[in-house]
């Protein structure tokens, strides 16, 4: 009985709040109209008969800086819509990566958005449905809510390195999209605005490239971003990384998360052969793997703590010694808008990994540029360009910043701790996702880009914390329990509101309030004003 009333209890405060939530979604999405009725206005003259987007000068459009995920999908999609592209990709053989693997279904969305969804067949990816959660040798299934979806939208986890490829390989198939292997050095700047970039070409040689827009996104460990935003980079574990082989998870055709000790463990399908096992090791070091030290660990710590069904292949995989590392990066995004440049993709901003969001976000992010920029025959204006792209920023605001507080946030929830009110919140968690519904199906919809609406996700968030609070004080409440309650909220509020802060309350919450959400291209009659003026 007591759990009931506490269920209602909560249900109640939770439709309550979404009534409120759907009111201001409703008007926001009112003044969204507003605001594309208004730009397509503005941009009915700049478009050129053909329906492309051309520059007036240069054979150059657009350079592009590293050709990932983010790099190889945005040179497609510009050159789709007529930009003239240059790439520039330090090694166009196929990565070798431990993460990228999981594209989640709003990313996969995102993909058939951009007309890139064919990149996920003939590389032997597979589909993903869900998520499987196991505590203490308990397990829960959390589905993706796909139900209002076509039946071909869910995940996919796959080798990163071949989805890459095949992304590569389409966008080389414009015929105004060049990929060209080299490493770039350097921004070219101009008084203040980014004219192209300094590289050495496959053979050394030191080359320049020029173009009205330079857009970098040469990855996580990027030497280019200091010019271009303050990043502040954390690094809260590392991932190990190993394949089993041959070998069926519990549950099919879903990701899986151990809460161990002392940080979680995932597993998930990336061929129909293998399984990628992601160890999190917190901190910035790791038993060495050289001397043995991360076999010991990984045997003596890790093992006992995974499901029975993978013991046998973890430990197989252990033993055949292809143990790879990888940093787990976060950084907010903090640009400093620059003239003819623009950062994207992990130089840009950077989630933990727990929640394979960083997909998502980059394809995302992908296509409100795109929107952006296809109203533009003219990207010579750099000023100008600058500041109307300042909406990008605002405009990614919802999506990239629920992925990403749901990310910190669910990690330092899913690690374990010493501290009593850490333990009740991770426990909390656990049971709440159990309960099925709607207190499943909302954090699933966030975690998978379906439903990125930050206001949901603090919902939640506090809706476990009450839930755990709840579990203290029934149906005895006592001193002590109170008191560990008022610090299991304390913690939340220290968990989240920190993340928010970082991703900025004001364009996550009330992006329509920011004044470059309303920015609007300028109209070629005016663009060629302004060049015959700095001619004269």
């Amino acid at each position: 009985m007591a759990d009931q009333y506490l269920l209602g209890w909560i249900l109640a405060s939770v439709l309550g709040l979404v009534a409120l939530y759907r009111t201001l979604v409703k008007r926001n999405d009112d003044r969204r109209s507003v605001l594309v009725e208004k730009r397509s206005e503005c941009v009915k003259s700049v478009m050129v008969s053909n329906g492309e987007c051309r520059s007036t000068d240069g054979d150059v459009d657009v350079i592009i800086v590293g050709a990932g995920v983010a790099g190889a999908a945005l040179a497609h999609t510009l050159g789709k819509d007529g930009r003239r592209v240059h790439v520039i990709e330090r090694d166009l053989q196929e990565p070798d990566r431990i993460v990228g693997e999981l594209l989640q279904p709003g990313g996969y969305l995102k993909l058939i958005e951009l007309g890139l969804e064919d990149c996920v067949e003939e590389i032997d990816a597979q589909r993903v449905f869900g998520y499987a959660l196991f505590k203490d040798g308990k397990n829960t299934r959390l589905s993706y809510p796909l139900e209002k979806f076509h039946s071909d939208v869910s995940g996919r986890s796959f080798h990163n390195g071949r989805f890459i490829q095949r992304m590569r390989e389409k966008a080389a198939t414009l015929p105004n999209v060049q990929l060209e292997q080299g490493t770039v050095t350097s921004l070219l700047e101009e008084k203040g605005t980014i004219k192209g970039v300094q590289y050495k070409n496959k053979t050394g040689q030191e080359m320049t490239a020029y173009a009205p827009l330079t857009i970098v996104c040469d990855g996580c460990f990027s030497n280019l971003r200091r010019s271009l935003c303050d990043p502040k980079v954390d690094v809260p574990s590392c991932f190990v990384g190993l394949i089993l082989e041959n070998c069926d998870l519990p549950h099919a055709n879903h990701g899986h998360v151990i809460l161990a000790d002392p940080s979680p463990i995932l597993f998930y399908q990336i061929s129909s052969t293998e399984v990628r096992c992601l160890v999190d090791v917190p901190g910035q070091k790791v038993p060495s793997i050289s001397n043995g030290e991360m076999a010991k660990y990984l045997k003596a710590v890790v093992a006992p703590q995974i499901p029975p069904q993978l013991y046998d292949a973890f430990i197989a995989a252990v033993d055949k010694g292809t143990i790879r590392t990888m940093p787990n990066r976060s950084m907010p995004a903090a640009p400093y808008p620059t003239p003819g440049a623009l950062l994207m993709g992990d130089a840009f901003n950077m989630r933990h990994p727990l929640t394979g969001g960083g997909m998502t976000v980059a394809l995302s992010d992908i296509v409100v540029l795109q929107n952006l920029l296809r109203p533009l025959t003219n990207l010579n204006d750099a000023s100008t360009l600058s500041k109307y792209l300042e909406s990008f920023y605002t405009l990614r605001k919802p999506v990239a910043s629920t992925i990403n507080t749901l990310a910190g946030a669910l990690y330092k929830v899913f690690s374990s701790s010493p501290d009593q009110a850490r333990k009740e919140m991770r426990q909390a968690c656990f049971d709440y996702l159990s309960l099925g519904g709607v207190f499943s199906n909302g954090p699933v919809s966030l975690l998978s880009g379906l439903n990125p609406r930050p206001l949901s996700l603090v919902l939640h968030f506090f809706a476990v914390a009450v839930y755990g609070v709840g579990r203290l004080l029934l149906p005895f409440p006592s001193p002590k329990r109170a008191w560990i309650g008022a610090r299991l909220i304390s913690s939340a509020s220290g968990i989240i509101f920190p993340i928010i802060k970082a991703e900025g309350v004001r364009q996550m919450f009330f992006p329509a309030t920011v004044p470059a959400y309303y920015r609007a291209p300028v109209s070629s009659e005016k663009q060629m004003k302004k060049t015959e003026d700095t001619i004269n």
